[in-house]
């Protein structure tokens, strides 16, 4: 067990609050976009961009920093909310979010939103793009670590697991995957549409240490994510059971809050049990 002040898992769970609120204007606004998925994944981009990963906002494109990959790409309002609160851009620019022309795209785009280092959309790639760069650091340094956040459909994909052979062949210790496991998809429950149950032996079958956590708690994830650090023979992945819609109480465990966009009433409504108003 590693040890976090209780001063800064109140800090975290703020972010991860502001991370689920700015998400909830940017979906409201643009009238687009995913909220289920974003809000059962703040705790654990609160942990990796507030605490855990060595990066430098003022400067997105430092060659020691760590990488992260959102594979699970349709997501990208809870990735640009934490982008914009750790300084990456202005939160205001969030309100530019899907304009034409604009930065901030429907999807995660490395070659134009700063702190971006996948482009992501389609589902079950971002663990094998993560193996190469852990890789390729190797080669060519200078070192750092790479995390991919997986979800659902990204581990019902055969790429990802294509990914997880080759980690485990090159002992990629470098590499940290976490799957921000719901278990709801756009068209119901995952383990409905296509089961990957057991989870923990396929991970373990193929060669990787496991941490399996409460992806809400932010003890829990910042420990497993100072574990992974710590194992230098193989991969690590983070079993992270997560709550779709996490927060609001109308959008938690359904289907329907992977991509529904929220009425007034029920923007006012989130926004009040999202405050804790």
């Amino acid at each position: 067990m590693h040890s976090h002040s209780e001063a800064l898992i109140a800090e975290l769970e703020a972010v991860a609050r502001r991370i689920r609120l700015d998400a909830l204007d940017m979906v409201y606004r643009r009238k687009a976009g995913h909220l289920g998925g974003s809000y059962s994944a703040a705790e654990i981009l609160a942990a990796l961009y507030f605490h855990h990963m060595r990066i430098r906002p003022s400067e997105p494109n430092w060659p020691e920093r760590d990488r992260f990959i959102l594979s699970k790409g349709h997501a990208a309002a809870g990735l640009y909310a934490t982008l914009a609160q750790r300084g990456y851009f202005p939160r205001e620019d969030l309100e530019t979010w899907g304009q034409l022309g604009g930065f901030l795209q429907g999807h995660p785009d490395r070659l134009k939103t700063p702190g971006v280092d996948m482009t992501s959309g389609l589902l079950g790639h971002g663990l094998s793009i993560g193996v190469g760069m852990a890789l390729g650091q190797r080669v060519r340094g200078p070192r750092h670590h790479t995390y991919v956040l997986l979800g659902d459909g990204d581990i019902q994909s055969g790429l990802t697991w294509e990914g997880a052979l080759v980690a485990a062949k090159y002992s990629t210790c470098e590499l940290t995957a976490i799957v921000d496991y719901n278990d709801v998809t756009n068209d119901g429950a995952a383990h409905n549409i296509l089961p990957f149950e057991p989870l923990i032996d396929k991970w373990c079958a193929f060669g990787f240490a496991i941490c399996e956590i409460n992806g809400h708690n932010l003890r829990q994830v910042l420990d497993a994510l100072d574990t992974a650090l710590e194992i230098h023979n193989r991969p690590t992945v983070i079993i992270a059971h997560t709550t779709k819609g996490k927060g609001v109480s109308f959008m938690q465990n359904t289907a329907e809050w992977h991509g529904k966009i929220p009425s007034a009433e029920q923007y006012a409504r989130a926004q009040v049990e999202l405050s804790g108003e």
